[in-house]
């Protein structure tokens, strides 16, 4: 297989080669094959670096699923430009789809009263800086007090798949919480049909008629009896959901005041979007990302 050596992009560093893919392949799997001079070591450092692109969008993920006619490009010198902004971090990007991790306290599209820092904004950006024509879609939302794991859209046929199919295409999603007081039992369940009343807060109802099925289940991770931290992985994936179903519980999450706490000991909302796991709506593909646990989560339930 010939690589062919590309000058025509001046933005890129010179040393850059393209691979065409023959057959159906993970990109790990195909690198090994191609580059049988280099070490495996060398080859996940050329991906840990942003230096391996696919159809010209760089990726960090080895098992990124290849398919016959699919471009591969290795930059040789150096890593792809990172995108950097201090609220939001890119993890994975191909040209159907970009998953963040959204900060803390950035609402994830414009309001009445924010217009412009917003997580859609700052991905529209990035993307119409490669493309000017770029667009893209929101597929989910967090709440502004909730960091983590969030998906877009490149095309609208895209959003609209995922959220047509949203049950049967995301397998798993797990956040992480720090609530007040220790829950009896350590595990559980939480079910109830939720309503929005006029004031915009969300409560819950056991009238099936009048409001959504909701279904949360979590786990105690650490407590120190005073706080506890939670692995909650939601079942439905309703308008604050989770912040309603601990209220339900007794154990209201920390600097949570419209749904009952009484205490923000960390300066703010400890709710984090932890995990995501579901089926890519083009390549069928299972994917999974993760964001790491505020250090300040942890820092709290270990406090004595």
């Amino acid at each position: 297989m010939k690589p062919t050596q590309k000058h025509h992009t001046p933005r890129r560093p010179s040393k850059e080669f393209t691979y065409r893919v023959e057959s159906d392949c993970i990109l790990l799997d195909f690198l090994l094959a191609t580059l049988k001079d280099k070490s495996r070591t060398t080859i996940k450092s050329y991906l840990s670096h942003r230096q391996v692109a696919v159809n010209d969008m760089p990726t960090t993920q080895f098992n990124t699923p290849l398919h016959r006619g699919d471009r591969i490009t290795i930059n040789f010198t150096t890593g792809y430009k990172i995108f950097r902004h201090r609220r939001l971090r890119i993890i994975f990007e191909d040209e159907y789809l970009i998953v963040v991790d959204k900060g803390y306290g950035l609402l994830s599209m414009a309001t009445q009263n924010e217009k412009t820092e917003t997580a859609y904004r700052i991905v529209s950006d990035y993307v119409k800086s490669n493309d000017p024509e770029g667009h893209i879609f929101i597929v989910h939302r967090l709440d502004r007090d909730t960091s983590g794991v969030m998906i877009f859209a490149k095309r609208q046929r895209i959003q609209e798949l995922l959220q047509r199919n949203w049950n049967e295409a995301v397998i798993e999603r797990k956040y992480m919480a720090v609530v007040e007081g220790a829950p009896t039992p350590e595990r559980g369940e939480v079910k109830s049909y939720l309503k929005e009343n006029a004031a915009m807060q969300v409560y819950s109802t056991n009238d099936s008629q009048n409001g959504q099925l909701a279904i949360t289940q979590y786990n105690t991770v650490a407590s120190n009896g005073r706080f506890s931290l939670l692995e909650v992985q939601l079942q439905t994936g309703r308008k604050n959901q989770i912040r309603v179903h601990m209220h339900d519980l007794g154990h209201p999450i920390i600097g949570d005041r419209k749904y009952g706490s009484n205490c923000n000991p960390i300066g703010r909302v400890a709710l984090h979007a932890k995990s995501l796991r579901f089926k890519h709506p083009i390549t069928g593909q299972m994917l999974h990302f993760e964001s790491l646990l505020p250090e300040k989560f942890e820092y709290i339930v270990k406090q004595k």
